[in-house]
């Protein structure tokens, strides 16, 4: 089994219900178990400013899947949630699930980047990343406690009172 930490956020509509239904969808991933998730957080926007706060949130799974499939199953989720498969960057969106980090590896391609190329710097991710854990950052060998220390992102992040849960996963026969 592998570790990996998936980035959750959404800023239209019930935002917070769109997390659980993110994690819910997570959860039903063959092969895969929600292990940790961290608080929720209002965030303000980045990129383009001029658009309703987002809710974020890190889930840690376990997975037996790969980082190629893993990332196939996080878009099918978006999809399925009512995300468009095109989209601007940085525009409204239902829901994004981003994998930040799996196992120590470092990958680079057209189709995935691991760890996630703007981690270092997004306090939307580091702090709910280390809400559940505080792995070292592969390729600058840091730690997300280090990270988030030397980190220019001046937000500040709102914790939310209502937590995400897990639900229980269907019995297979």
């Amino acid at each position: 089994m592998h570790t990996a930490f998936i980035g959750i956020g959404s800023n239209i509509g019930d935002r917070l219900l769109h997390l659980q239904e993110a994690v819910d969808h997570l959860e039903l991933i063959d092969s895969t178990s929600v292990s940790r998730l961290s608080a929720v957080y209002m965030t303000e926007p980045v990129g383009e400013t001029e658009q309703a706060r987002f809710y974020n949130a890190v889930v840690g799974v376990e997975t037996a899947l790969t980082p190629e499939e893993l990332r196939r199953r996080c878009k099918k989720i978006e999809q399925e949630l009512g995300r468009p498969e095109a989209y601007r960057k940085w525009s409204p969106r239902v829901i994004d699930l981003d994998i930040l980090l799996y196992d120590d590896l470092s990958i680079d391609t057209p189709e995935l980047t691991i760890p996630h190329p703007e981690l270092h710097e997004r306090k939307f991710v580091l702090i709910p990343l280390l809400d559940i854990a505080n792995p070292v950052h592969p390729a600058l060998q840091k730690s997300i406690l280090e990270l988030l220390d030397r980190c220019a992102d001046r937000s500040v992040l709102i914790m939310l009172k209502e937590p995400l849960r897990h639900k229980k996963r269907r019995a297979t026969r």
